[in-house]
């Protein structure tokens, strides 16, 4: 099956399968954020993560598009040029690194990233994993959140020290497991308090992003 027949899957389901369906992989993937925040002592974080995909600007176009192999807003973006669900869901949630894109008051660059509170880093780790664990199922591997990065890593408009911090914890998570990463993140944490930090506070080289990747 080719990339091109994926994004037109949803239409082999019928209202039911797809309505559960989608139920079904939102509170999956919440559940394994709550497990990963838990683990990175974030209760409040774990428990109220992505409630705006209940939301009816987000749950409607999800159900019409699910399919269960690709993301019903890839599917949305694909079919109708803007996923309308992803606009809504990355303006209500500070997990995303695209909620922190900002303009520039720079003539060298149009938009950058701001530096995410640590608290958030930690979120936005739980929630690739999870994300990965819900739609990969059975093929689920300790490295598919880095590997799903790394694909666009060159193209993504992050800060450097928010950068530093997400490779490495995803880096660590592939190298020797979810746990392991968890851990780091919860340490940081503590150091932290989960908000002002620097790449170089933190004994994290800066990352060095090759355009032309």
């Amino acid at each position: 099956m080719t990339q091109e027949e994926k994004y037109y899957l949803y239409k082999e389901k019928n209202f039911f399968q797809r309505f559960f369906g989608h139920l079904g992989t939102v509170l999956k993937h919440k559940r394994y954020v709550c497990r990963a925040c838990f683990k990175m002592g974030r209760y409040f974080q774990g428990i109220f993560h992505d409630l705006s995909k209940f939301s009816l600007t987000e749950f409607a176009p999800s159900v019409k598009y699910y399919s269960g192999r690709l993301s019903p807003n890839a599917v949305d973006r694909k079919i109708n040029g803007a996923s309308y669900a992803w606009l809504h869901h990355k303006g209500r949630n500070k997990h995303h690194f695209e909620y922190w894109i900002d303009y520039s008051s720079s003539s060298d660059e149009y938009a950058f990233g701001c530096r995410m509170p640590l608290k958030y880093v930690a979120e936005m780790i739980a929630d690739r994993y999870a994300a990965c664990v819900a739609y990969n199922r059975d093929e689920y591997t300790k490295a598919d959140a880095w590997n799903y990065y790394s694909r666009a890593r060159h193209l993504i408009i992050m800060h450097k020290d928010t950068r530093a911090v997400l490779e490495k914890a995803l880096r660590t998570m592939a190298d020797e497991g979810e746990d392991a990463a968890f851990k780091y993140m919860k340490e940081l944490l503590k150091v932290t308090k989960g908000s002002n930090y620097t790449a170089e506070e933190l004994g994290l080289e800066e990352v060095q992003i090759d355009k032309a990747e």
